[in-house]
């Protein structure tokens, strides 16, 4: 409950947020810029005409209910739509109010976090139980060779199911399980956030307990009308503001910088990417052609008051294609 009024508060799109079941049927989608200060101060030494940030994209889709796997409410296009996304982030609702309907009558927020991770077990269980027999049929026509291979992985399919039909969401399973879930793209493979709309609660999902926020979305909605200026004067970071950062590490992604009089520009990468792979992220031919990149880490650029000043100072270091970038390097590639 409060999933599209999130979705509003986040992306400042006017949304359908009528309180009744499946009241969003098309997918909504918002493309958020992710909040980082460094952009700012960045831009100021190199006196930059314009700032672009990093972006998250959110998608509100319609709900989930009890037999969503066999088609129940709108549980067709909802696993539909989920299998296309990177994460997951579930609105829980954990607040009373006799006037604002509850599909399963009756507040209880771990229950609602149980059937939505069964739903979900059960499509993922699906899956698996159509990939099985193609696995047998490939194992039988092996040749010895390869059938090793090929039998480890009949193992592991069949470790995960025994997992997931005792209720253990795959990104909770072993690495080798981790591996096969995300190759056949299962439900519950995908990292987790929860949102508690309205009070703090206890969870029994481990990864819920890492990735979990406790807030008001009603008044997160009112706060998000407000100008940056007017937001700093409440707080230094909204609650909205730790959702896209959330939201940003857990799909493993880290930020690199350009920066110069024409624009100071966030770069977003998987984490461990790369040299090579972060220049290809700005053009293709990058990735290609790369030969070094001068590199500094952000503060010490800004210490320097500017590219010269680092360059004057031997703060800067000239890295190969291998090297791998870390959140917060600033980059200059030659090509």
């Amino acid at each position: 409950m409060g999933k599209s009024t999130l979705f509003q508060a986040l992306t400042k799109r006017e949304v359908d947020t009528s309180n009744y079941p499946f009241a969003t049927i098309e997918p909504n989608v918002g493309v958020v810029p992710m909040p980082d200060e460094r952009l700012i101060q960045l831009a100021k030494i190199s006196q930059s005409e314009k700032i672009i940030p990093a972006i998250v994209e959110f998608v509100d889709i319609a709900g989930l209910v009890k037999g969503a796997n066999q088609g129940e409410g709108l549980g067709n296009q909802f696993l539909r739509h989920i299998r296309e996304a990177d994460a997951i982030l579930e609105v829980v609702r954990a607040f009373e109010k006799s006037d604002v309907a509850h599909v399963e009558g009756i507040l209880n927020p771990q229950r609602d976090m149980e059937i939505i991770a069964a739903e979900l077990i059960l499509k993922d269980l699906e899956t698996i139980n159509n990939h099985l027999p193609k696995i047998e049929k490939e194992l039988k026509g092996a040749a010895k060779e390869s059938a090793k291979k090929i039998n480890r992985r009949l193992e592991l399919f069949e470790s995960l199911k025994n997992s997931l039909s005792r209720g253990q969401l795959a990104n909770q399973c072993s690495e080798e399980e981790k591996e096969i879930s995300q190759s056949i793209s299962l439900l519950t493979a995908k990292p987790f956030m929860y949102i508690f709309n309205g009070g703090p609660q206890k969870t029994k999902n481990k990864e819920g307990l890492k990735n979990s926020l406790t807030l008001n979305i009603k008044e997160e909605l009112e706060l998000s009308a407000l100008s940056d200026d007017e937001r700093r004067e409440f707080q230094t970071e909204t609650s909205l503001d730790l959702i896209i950062k959330k939201a940003y590490e857990m799909l493993g992604l880290i930020s690199f910088f350009t920066t110069g009089k024409k624009e100071t520009r966030a770069w977003t990468v998987k984490r461990g990417a790369t040299a090579k792979k972060a220049g290809a992220a700005i053009h293709s031919d990058f990735e290609e052609k790369f030969i070094k990149a001068d590199v500094i880490f952000w503060k010490d650029l800004i210490k320097a008051n500017g590219w010269n000043q680092a360059r004057n100072q031997g703060l800067l270091r000239l890295e190969g294609k291998d090297y791998p970038v870390q959140d917060g390097d600033v980059m200059e590639f030659k090509i």
